[in-house]
């Protein structure tokens, strides 16, 4: 009785399987389920080289997931919206990622999977050499202007 009871909780703390998302080759990211994600999910991608970096310069970091190539930041669903991510960046919807077994490798202290997306999107543009870039102004905005 008590191994089976052992059993169920350390099941319960372990992250869900990651669920694959047919032939195209993704995989969507698997958070620890005592996290809570309540703003949805989407991920950027950065070459695996800039990755330390980014992390060390970030005020907060969130859940970091690792491939070969790639490292995968959460960040809430939508962080796209008037952000020009540079070309060396991926950013996926839902958490899709072109992954054969991404592995968690950073989780957050707190309760909540995400890295500020802002902070993320400069501290990718400093290392990746590239101007920052917003949506061009008069543009469609999110939140009508008074």
């Amino acid at each position: 009785m008590l191994k089976n009871a052992m059993s169920h909780f350390l099941g319960a703390r372990r992250s869900r399987e990651p669920e694959y998302a047919g032939a195209g080759g993704r995989v969507q990211l698997a958070l620890p389920s005592a996290l809570s994600a309540s703003l949805g999910c989407d991920a950027v991608g950065v070459p695996a080289r800039y990755g330390f970096r980014l992390m060390s310069h970030l005020p907060r970091t969130g859940c970091v997931f690792a491939d070969g190539d790639r490292w995968w930041w959460i960040v809430p669903a939508g962080s796209d919206l008037d952000l020009d991510w540079p070309a060396q960046a991926a950013y996926v919807r839902g958490a899709y990622v072109p992954a054969v077994r991404p592995r968690l490798i950073h989780e957050p202290d707190s309760r909540t999977p995400y890295t500020p997306p802002i902070p993320l999107f400069l501290m990718v543009c400093q290392v990746t050499g590239v101007t920052p870039s917003w949506a061009a102004a008069g543009g469609q905005r999110a939140v009508s202007a008074p």
